[in-house]
């Protein structure tokens, strides 16, 4: 499965490929020797979409995916950027460090059940020195809604592009109601304040997937 990780995914890059590019404007801001966590790294995309263009940052990559995280470090030494890299495998809460410049988690959160969301978050927050950056991207919708249903079905045609068939896709919206542990954009905002974040900024959507950035408070 981590092998193929990056091929099923191939028809989400276009997403992916805006994602990164906001995240790199926001993260641009930060000091030439900055420092980086990356929760849920799994194969180093968002490590190769920064490291290129800031030679002078080092990144902390956490996964619970031993192979996942064998599939990044090949990706990473490729791209002749590994010496900058730590690869921890495990969760938020196993990386020690908490001074880091930034945290990014790019389509992680949603995998994680809406009653560990508040420890997710505030664990992110811990590692982050003060004035540091955490940007989020992640499912995120009122499942609720009256727009929902419209929703659902534009999430469906990019479930299409990554190879769905016709039978996961009719079990679609009970894995985001029951699986998946799938948030609000009111609520998550609500749960980054909690966390510590005071003024969470939405910076990105495409369909269901949608994204923010916060400052830790100095």
């Amino acid at each position: 499965m981590a092998e193929a990780y990056d091929q099923r995914n191939s028809g989400l890059q276009p997403i992916a490929d805006s994602l990164h590019f906001l995240m790199g404007l926001v993260l641009d801001r930060l000091p030439e020797q900055a420092r980086i966590l990356c929760v849920g790294v799994g194969t180093g995309a968002e490590i190769l979409a920064l490291a290129n263009d800031h030679p002078g940052w080092t990144f902390t990559g956490v996964d619970p995916s031993a192979e996942m995280l064998e599939v990044g470090r090949r990706r990473l030494k490729d791209a002749g950027v590994l010496d900058r890299c730590r690869l921890v495998q495990g969760y938020v809460g196993d990386v020690t460090d908490t001074d880091f410049d930034a945290a990014v988690s790019l389509l992680d959160a949603h995998f994680i059940k809406a009653d560990e969301r508040p420890a997710f978050y505030r664990a992110i927050y811990d590692r982050l020195k003060p004035g540091g950056c955490f940007i989020s991207a992640e499912i995120s919708a009122a499942l609720d809604a009256p727009e929902f249903p419209l929703m659902l079905d534009n999430w469906k045609q990019v479930q299409r592009l990554m190879g769905a068939s016709n039978e996961s896709l009719a079990k679609l919206e009970g894995m985001l109601r029951t699986t998946l542990g799938v948030v609000s954009p009111a609520d998550t905002e609500a749960l980054w304040r909690d966390a510590g974040f005071p003024l969470p900024v939405p910076f990105f959507q495409a369909f269901m997937v949608r994204g923010w950035h916060a400052l830790k408070p100095i």
